[in-house]
């Protein structure tokens, strides 16, 4: 495993990951503002902080991704990165359900709670984003990962 390629791959899939999802509303996709979810956790919104959650929790993944691909779990190849990040995301999405308990932002009302899998922001489609969106996480993952 090489921990560098995998911090350099978690960087840049979450890079490309959150210009989706910013750009989903105008792929006819509900809103899927993680970063500003994120940002406001822990009381006033804070872009950056959102911000850098959300690359420390790609470079996270990232780096468990390699570990099982190192491990002989998967490989490095988009089909694999498909295949984690789809994983991820039926993870990730239950956890969206419980950030109420800890968010500020939620508790106060300023903020919506996302629900299981973000279905509160856009039912099926909202799910079917987040689902394409972490595939695609997946796959520059593995591909940049290969690449380095």
């Amino acid at each position: 495993m090489n921990i560098l390629n995998a911090v350099i791959s978690g960087i840049v899939a979450t890079l490309i990951f959150t210009m989706i999802l910013m750009l989903a509303p105008k792929m006819g996709m509900p809103k899927m503002d993680i970063v500003s979810l994120l940002g406001s956790m822990f009381g006033k919104p804070n872009q950056a902080l959102g911000w850098m959650m959300h690359l420390m929790m790609g470079v996270i993944f990232a780096l468990i991704y390699a570990f099982l691909w190192s491990n002989g779990i998967g490989a490095a190849t988009w089909t694999s990165g498909l295949v984690f990040g789809a994983a991820h995301w039926l993870v990730v999405g239950v956890v969206m359900a419980m950030i109420p308990m800890m968010h500020a932002g939620i508790k106060s009302g300023a903020v919506q709670a996302p629900g299981l899998w973000m279905t509160n922001n856009g039912g099926l489609m909202a799910f079917m984003g987040g689902l394409a969106g972490h595939m695609i996480f997946g796959a520059v993952v593995a591909l940049v990962y290969a690449a380095l």
